[in-house]
């Protein structure tokens, strides 16, 4: 599948405390769902829509999830050996679900600076993060979904779903408006607000889709990029300056 979006960072460097003790010993994106561990289905969603090159947030605690990506070429020689070539075969697909890099951080600094370790490997591209705490089992759908709506209105994009007011307050909440069917504009966003102090219903999911990564403002390209860019989003200069480059470029074209 063709896709605008073929990076994404995944943040899984979290001390997994709401499990202990079972996470004291292994990491909780590797605590089993059904037939195999939490991270796996993380990293298949993100490869059913077209997701190829992904980078693990992992921390120096967590080796069991990035060795959980690598061949393991002696267990699949035993299985082979005994004749289990299913099951060897499902241990090598693990591999070729995409390119998996990993990136330690060496600290718990919250999912802001997990994010931004990512910087340099997804560049100015426009990437996805997926948080393996949602668990999203719908062959993608929600991401794929995601990925389109970027592609349509080259703005970045966040899932957001209706809960019980009265379980807002265990989550970011967002305030919207402009309703285009299942796709709204965010106008703000509180974060685990009391159910009284809330703007809406609407809980931010752990998906995200980011239009690019950042700006290299020591190269004179980028450098206009970000300054014109930023003028069209600044809310008291934009909407003028946007009206003076419509009328530069229709001079231009004259000309």
């Amino acid at each position: 599948m063709s896709s605008s979006v073929r990076k994404a960072v995944i943040p899984a460097a979290g001390l997994g405390t709401r499990f202990l003790p079972v996470t004291k010993a292994v990491p909780k994106e590797m605590l089993p769902v059904v037939d195999r561990p939490a991270i796996q289905y993380v990293v298949e969603e993100a490869a059913a829509c077209g997701i190829d090159d992904i980078l693990l947030v992992s921390s120096p605690y967590k080796k069991a999830v990035e060795d959980h990506f690598d061949r393991a070429y002696e267990l699949e020689r035993r299985l082979r050996d005994k004749g289990k070539e299913a099951d060897a075969d499902a241990l090598a697909a693990l591999a070729d679900l995409a390119q998996v890099h990993v990136v330690r951080q060496g600290e718990p600094m919250g999912l802001g600076h997990a994010v931004a370790m990512g910087r340099r490997h997804v560049g100015d591209e426009p990437f996805a993060v997926l948080l393996p705490d949602d668990l999203m089992v719908d062959g993608g759908e929600l991401l794929r979904g995601m990925i389109d709506t970027l592609g349509r209105t080259g703005t970045s994009v966040v899932a957001l779903k209706e809960v019980a007011m009265g379980e807002i307050s265990s989550y970011g909440c967002a305030a919207v408006s402009e309703r285009h069917g299942p796709v709204a504009t965010i106008t703000r966003l509180v974060e685990k607000p009391m159910p009284e102090d809330a703007p809406s219903n609407l809980a931010v999911m752990g998906r995200y889709v980011f239009s690019e990564g950042r700006y290299d403002i020591g190269q004179k390209q980028d450098f206009l990029r970000a300054t014109v860019e930023l003028a069209l989003r600044h809310p008291q200069l934009g909407p003028d300056f946007r009206l003076f480059l419509a009328d530069l470029a229709k001079r231009q074209l004259l000309d």
